[in-house]
């Protein structure tokens, strides 16, 4: 997906087993973040940044949804280890990776996967995309700042 696309409707399941709907946050902006994996330092320490900043962002109009190929019972333990009181949702047949155009070729280690690719979305209010935060951008332990400076 690219600036000024509309982000999909249904965005899949928790880590709860809630749907989650972009109209549930209508009115509200969104960052919408994928991750590799769930349980690893990198993934770990943006979701701890942004649940440090979470009061922040809210007061900006955020709301935060994170998206990884994970199990919901994997998204669970990960949220409930982390104290993460926002939506991850469990991504594992990787259609919506894939619709926001974060599932591809990655190298890591010096070699060449297939996965998903760090990325973060800002949503408008109305549900679309107006920044874009590709993966070498993203600076996982202060992902947080990197975005309140973008308001």
């Amino acid at each position: 997906m690219n600036i000024g696309d509309k982000i999909p409707e249904v965005l899949g399941f928790d880590q709860n087993g809630c749907q989650i709907k972009s109209s549930d946050f209508r009115g509200r902006k969104i960052i919408l973040y994928s991750y590799p994996k769930a349980n690893t330092s990198g993934c770990t320490a943006e979701a701890c940044s942004l649940q440090q900043h979470k009061a922040e962002l809210e007061a900006a109009g955020f709301r935060i949804i994170g998206v990884s190929k994970d199990k919901q019972e994997t998204q669970k333990k990960f949220a409930d280890a982390n104290g993460l009181e926002f939506p991850l949702i469990a991504d594992t047949d990787t259609s919506l990776l894939q619709t926001l155009g974060c599932w591809g070729e990655k190298v890591a280690c010096g070699h060449r996967t297939i996965g998903t690719l760090r990325t973060t979305y800002l949503v408008d209010e109305e549900g679309f995309i107006y920044k874009i935060f590709q993966p070498k951008e993203i600076k996982t332990k202060t992902h947080a700042e990197q975005i309140l400076a973008q308001k």
